[in-house]
């Protein structure tokens, strides 16, 4: 019970300003990567609400061939900003360069991270029966390299399971 008050608390938005819902096309996440384009694939991308315990978890997902972003609110309480920070870890993010022939090589870079305060935000500005549209950025870092990345201009219109 005690996990379940401090999730609470701690997961809730910052405000109700769910900002303008970006640009990325219908069931995907589109995104620059330090710079780079990223635009994932509509069949690999998808958004997951689910509530169990009393709170409400949001789990989005997006992947190309080479590339994954991944996005979790535990404590999702609808359209509004949800800060990515250190003071907060049940809310959190990763960009992920996988390596298939050798999976033990895989990249993690993840937010937030040990006292990188406020690294990103996620928001949410729309939210249907079937989708979820919104913004996001958020500086990841690589536990193994210690290597940054910047996630920038991110945008998402994603279809739900």
């Amino acid at each position: 019970m005690l996990a379940v008050s401090v999730v609470s608390l701690t997961s809730c938005s910052s405000d109700d300003d769910g900002g303008n819902g970006g640009s990325a096309a219908s069931g995907t996440i589109k995104a620059k990567i330090d710079g780079s384009n990223f635009t994932s694939l509509e069949i690999t991308s998808f958004a997951s609400v689910q509530t169990g315990g009393g709170v409400t978890t949001l789990v989005m997902q997006g992947n190309t061939q080479d590339q994954a972003i991944n996005m979790i609110v535990n404590g999702y309480e609808g359209v509004g900003t949800y800060q990515l920070s250190d003071d907060n870890v049940f809310i959190s993010a990763s960009y992920i360069e996988p390596d298939i022939s050798n999976p033990a090589n895989t990249q993690t870079w993840s937010a937030p991270f040990q006292d990188s305060g406020i690294i990103g935000e996620i928001k949410i500005s729309e939210e249907t029966s079937s989708a979820v549209k919104g913004t996001f950025f958020f500086t990841a870092k690589n536990s193994n390299t210690g290597g940054t990345k910047e996630i920038t201009e991110g945008s998402f219109n994603l279809n739900k399971m």
